[in-house]
């Protein structure tokens, strides 16, 4: 499972916790930020990135969770 980037995406008057590749979501919430909590538990048990959706469908913020493979310097 780990490598596949999970997503917060409005569906109807829901927000669902997706992962790549997969038909079913892992929940759905009433609120973006209780689907967020839901997705950034699964991202940290398993080193993934959850990705952000807006209500337009664009990726508005990405968090990382696991192995950076471009971490920052500095």
């Amino acid at each position: 499972m780990a490598g596949k980037n999970i997503h917060v995406v409005r569906s109807g008057d829901q927000w669902k916790v997706k992962q790549e590749n997969c038909q079913r979501s892992s929940g759905n919430f009433d609120t973006q930020r209780d689907a967020f909590g839901r997705a950034r538990e699964i991202a940290m048990n398993n080193g993934q990135e959850v990705a952000i959706h807006g209500m337009n469908g664009r990726i508005r913020a990405k968090y990382s969770y696991g192995n950076d493979p471009y971490p920052p310097k500095g």
